[in-house]
């Protein structure tokens, strides 16, 4: 992925670009040159090895996949996500249609979020057909993006800085609560947008054009990111294939939420637009979102660890526009889970604001004003102490503990025996916490998502947090699906594990005959 930066490199490009121009209080440089990087990447590049990156890259996807993997065996999921996911890259690994039964019977998931790039994890899904597959997929997705940041900041800033900046973005908490998030389509973006921007600052356009358009296979909102590439191409001077750039992002990002995502969709919309404009039942108006976005001490917190994390040199970097589009959504929207610094919103931000203060350190080194320059000797270090301090409330932190290697301990046995207790190839209803352990090998609906389907098996976690305790396991059952009887098959811990003793309806919804 490297080679398309070199090979798409602007040699004819005259001049400085304002991307790198240090600016009206820069000072004339006066250090040796053998003080500072060369001004040419491509050698630049020859003089920055790759081996120590790929070694600081692998031992990051190693903590990455630990971390998720013992997670996943201690039947820890916070969210149905991966389990979706995993119906998803099944689907596209047995070539067909990419229909989700846990998002409902029959759904077809490009209807909810239009990310076909993840069929590109179908060959590994053959090798490996398990959610462990799209967790290290993940793991590796992330830690590829440290390699190009933490590479990309030595060639523009030399010393040890680039795996300085490789460690602060490794352990920054935008990827750590991906990590902890299970598997999410934006693992495809984090690599991406990192190439992007390296580009951006090694002067390589044609490449930082070529890496974007790949992010509106990735999430529908990325459009708009793409859009905002193709400014900073206009401003850098590529005025034409800014403009086209630009006008691309903002034509996928219009086709795809008002087009494709609607034609997807069996309700012939896009429904995430009620995250804006419906406060749950109570409805919203744009002014009011608009003059929201910072109604919420949750949303200041995290806009300030955002640029925090890079000791707040980002701010000295157009690169920092990059997350504009992201954030402008998730501050509009009225569901607190966009707002804050967990779950998987920010990972695709990180790359942006680590490169971003790369850029910032070398337009600052220069400045005329003594304490700008001065910090930004520092800033690095203060970056990466950041980073390590912040860690002991972040998810990574759990690998130094010695529970979370335990697997065998009272509640995942129980579980272990409730999947033993399902058959393979049975349509199964139930809760996240067997979720992502069943969908390799069964149909999985949601737990109350599948009216009229008659499940062969519901299995539940009784512990699962229901907003009323379930007494009556099976006449829960009944209850979900009258159509059908059930028998209580297995009962361990707090898992209960009930098989139908009814003959299957000649009509399941969603399901499509030969």
């Amino acid at each position: 992925m490297l080679e398309l930066n070199k090979s798409g490199t602007d040699r004819s490009e005259p001049g400085r670009l304002p991307a790198q121009d240090p600016g009206p209080d820069a000072a004339p440089d006066t250090r040796p040159a053998g003080d500072s990087p060369s001004t040419d990447p491509d050698a630049a590049a020859e003089r920055v090895p790759l081996r120590p990156y790929l070694i600081a890259g692998a031992i990051l996807c190693a903590l990455y996949f630990l971390y998720a993997y013992f997670q996943y065996a201690r039947f820890g999921s916070p969210s149905w996500d991966l389990g979706i996911f995993e119906q998803e890259v099944r689907a596209y690994a047995g070539f067909d249609a990419p229909v989700v039964d846990i998002k409902g019977p029959g759904y077809l998931i490009l209807g909810d979020h239009f990310s076909p790039i993840v069929a590109l994890l179908a060959p590994l899904y053959w090798l490996w057909p398990s959610a462990e597959s799209l967790l290290f997929a993940q793991a590796a997705l992330f830690a590829l993006g440290a390699v190009v940041v933490g590479r990309t900041t030595q060639q523009i800033l030399g010393g040890r800085s680039g795996l300085c900046v490789t460690v602060a973005y490794g352990l920054s908490w935008g990827i750590q609560e991906a990590v902890k998030a299970d598997f999410h389509e934006i693992a495809f973006a984090v690599p991406l947008l990192a190439l992007v921007c390296r580009a951006l600052l090694l002067k390589r356009y044609t490449a930082a054009l070529l890496w974007s358009l790949p992010l509106v296979l990735v999430k529908e909102d990325l459009g708009a990111t793409v859009a905002v590439v193709g400014f900073l191409l206009f401003v850098y001077g590529r005025r034409l294939q800014g403009a086209l750039l630009a006008a691309f992002g903002v034509a996928a990002f219009v086709v795809t939420l008002v087009v494709l995502i609607p034609a997807a969709s069996s309700a012939g919309r896009y429904d995430y637009w009620t995250k804006i404009d419906k406060n749950g039942e109570q409805d919203v108006s744009m002014l009011d979102s608009v003059l929201g976005v910072l109604n919420s001490s949750v949303k200041i917190e995290m806009l300030v660890f955002l640029i925090g994390i890079t000791a707040f040199m980002a701010l000295r970097s157009p690169l920092t526009l990059l997350i504009l589009p992201t954030l402008g959504w998730r501050l509009l929207s009225q569901d607190s889970n966009h707002w804050g610094m967990v779950w998987h919103y920010s990972a695709i931000l990180m790359p942006v604001l680590f490169l971003a203060l790369a850029d910032g350190v070398r337009r600052s080194r220069g400045s005329r004003r003594p304490w700008l320059a001065s910090y930004a000797k520092v800033a690095v270090p203060v970056a990466v102490a950041i980073a390590v301090a912040m860690t002991q409330h972040l998810p990574l932190r759990d690998l130094l503990r010695p529970e979370t290697y335990r697997t065998d301990d009272a509640r995942s046995q129980a579980a272990r025996a409730a999947l033993d207790a399902i058959p393979a190839g049975a349509r199964v209803e139930t809760d996240i916490t067997l979720m992502a352990h069943l969908t390799s090998d069964r149909t999985v609906y949601w737990v109350g998502g599948a009216p009229g389907t008659a499940p062969d098996i519901v299995a539940i976690n009784l512990d699962f947090g229901w907003s009323r305790p379930i007494q009556d396991p099976v006449a829960y059952a009944e209850q979900l699906h009258p159509e059908a009887r059930y028998r209580l098959k297995h009962r361990g811990g707090s898992f209960v594990v009930m098989e139908r003793t009814t003959p299957e309806p000649a009509k399941i919804p969603g399901v499509r005959g030969d």
